[in-house]
């Protein structure tokens, strides 16, 4: 079963259960999704919806360091627990060791020495690491071992 069909399913399931939170913020993943296949005409690959899951995990965090700084938890709440509800579906995220033992094959396999072959080891890093880290903390741990 792809990803995009296990999100269905638990809209589906989240109906019956009357858990309209979970059932809302699915939602909102699967309008995400629709909109990605209408705009690019094509069927999304277990790949694309990671990628599009975390991209609305960012949205949500942006938005809840947004409603903190302004003293809306009960709006900081809500995003919170809609990025919990994504974050079941991404692949098992690499803990901090993990994370900085690929980052040194990496910069291994790629012969940087220096913070100018950072754009070589991100672009790899980011690659072979999609799903499994964040971003940021790729960069940073990337930044960390070259200087």
């Amino acid at each position: 079963m792809s990803l995009k069909d296990r999100i269905r399913n638990d809209i589906k399931e989240a109906m019956k259960a009357k858990d309209t939170e979970r059932r809302d913020a699915l939602r909102l993943l699967s309008s995400a999704m629709k909109q990605i296949e209408v705009d690019e005409r094509k069927e999304l690959s277990d790949e694309d919806v990671i990628a599009i899951i975390q991209k609305q995990i960012k949205q949500r965090n942006d938005a809840a360091q947004q409603y903190l700084d302004a003293g809306r938890d009960e709006l900081y709440d809500k995003e919170i627990a809609e990025i919990k509800y994504f974050e079941a579906y991404l692949p098992a995220q690499l803990d901090d060791a993990e994370l900085e033992s690929a980052v040194k094959a990496i910069i291994e396999n790629v012969g940087a020495a220096s913070m100018k072959d950072m754009g070589k080891v991100m672009g790899v890093a980011s690659k072979e690491l999609a799903g499994r880290a964040d971003g940021k903390r790729i960069s940073a741990r990337v930044k960390a071992l070259l200087s």
